[in-house]
């Protein structure tokens, strides 16, 4: 799936995409914790550029995105070999490929024909110099000779969680329990630095299983920031946008009305973790209708606790946590909450999911729990409604 707008649009257009929204890397700053930046609504002179073979974008606690040459990634994935293709998505081609260093690297190249241009190129490159966590994906470069546009980041050895949620092939395990609500953590936190953190908060925008990377231990990471926006500020309550996202995904309001907020982004992880219960995808067209939209084939299921087992992934084939089961359900039905203002926020989340999590452990397979307690209380308020 890609990304989509509810109007049609030309490569202009999304070239000129979020007009209201500039961040002027002059005017950046972190602060000691490395949690600030600004940023400004101007695309006259002194706006968005990123070019020259020298220039550095300094982050927090002196990382710094480089600037690499062409040349340099050429060689990297010997001329961009088709045995060196390693993904595909909006914005372009991804390689796998090793500088000169000898560090293995992800180098994902803008598709110039494609659906995502220079705007999302740089928002994605400034973004990543400026926000640091462990479950954001690291930028290490980026180049910009001529009409090239391409991005280096840490090479994430296994894929992203969608490469093990769906389509599974008969010989590769499926995905654990434990490492399910271990991924849904992770993410979590990467969110919660983008809301809590970030200041200016960010709103991420593009939450979903093709953007959650995993390293070798399925630790996850957040990863294509390009239709990131910095969030309300002040007695602001929403940010006014063209809707930008991946259909499945978006939050109603938003795509109704192109107010985004941080509460859109608990919509969008209120999806991928049904898709870790599930193991369905969001939008699925090869099955049969009723069972093609995730959201809509779940709500029978997700308002009765006796068909809460009928959603689990079948790949796990019973092993489960009957206890965890219910709690992790009843989480993802209040992110998915029709109106925003009843989702929780992402500290909450990031809060019960780690309680899950820490239980989980305790528990046998289906149901046999050894700590019978109950979820933090900033979640137990509704848990079991779902409206949508």
């Amino acid at each position: 799936m890609s990304c989509f707008s509810c109007t049609s649009f030309s490569r202009k257009d999304v070239r000129d995409i979020d007009d209201d929204v500039a961040i002027r890397p002059a005017e950046s700053s972190v602060n000691g914790r490395g949690n600030s930046f600004s940023g400004g609504s101007d695309h006259g002179s002194g706006g968005l550029s990123l070019s020259g073979k020298s220039k550095e974008i300094r982050g927090q606690k002196g990382n710094v995105a480089r600037s690499f040459t062409f040349r340099e990634l050429a060689a990297a994935t010997r001329n961009f070999r088709e045995i060196n293709l390693i993904g595909e998505g909006g914005f372009g081609m991804v390689y796998k490929g090793r500088l000169e260093s000898g560090q293995i690297v992800a180098i994902k190249q803008l598709n110039l024909d494609g659906l995502q241009g220079n705007q999302e190129f740089i928002v994605e490159v400034l973004m990543l110099s400026l926000l640091h966590h462990p479950n954001l994906v690291t930028l290490i470069g980026y180049c910009t000779d001529g009409d090239q546009r391409l991005l280096v980041y840490e090479y994430m050895s296994m894929g992203s969680l969608e490469d093990h949620l769906f389509d599974i092939e008969p010989d590769k395990e499926p995905l654990s329990w434990s490492t399910r609500i271990k991924i849904a953590v992770g993410a979590a936190r990467g969110l919660e630095y983008l809301h809590c953190k970030a200041n200016p908060p960010v709103i991420y925008r593009d939450l979903k299983s093709a953007n959650i990377l995993l390293d070798e231990n399925f630790n996850p990471k957040l990863s294509d920031f390009g239709l990131a926006k910095l969030g309300p500020v002040g007695d602001n309550t929403h940010v006014s946008t063209r809707v930008m996202g991946t259909y499945g995904y978006c939050a109603p309001e938003y795509a109704m009305s192109g107010k985004l907020t941080l509460k859109s982004d608990i919509y969008s992880f209120g999806v991928v973790l049904l898709e870790l219960i599930t193991g369905r995808k969001a939008i699925d067209s090869s099955r049969k209708p009723g069972e093609q939209n995730l959201i809509v084939w779940s709500r029978p299921f997700l308002k009765d606790r006796r068909k809460f087992v009928q959603l689990v992934d079948p790949m796990l084939q019973g092993h489960f946590p009957l206890r965890s089961l219910h709690h992790a359900v009843a989480i993802t039905a209040m992110c998915l909450q029709e109106h925003a203002n009843f989702r929780p926020i992402i500290s909450d989340i990031v809060v019960a999911l780690e309680y899950l999590a820490s239980q989980t452990n305790k528990e046998s397979p289906r149901g046999a729990v050894a700590h019978s307690s109950s979820p933090p209380s900033s979640l137990q308020q509704g848990k079991d409604s779902f409206s949508g």
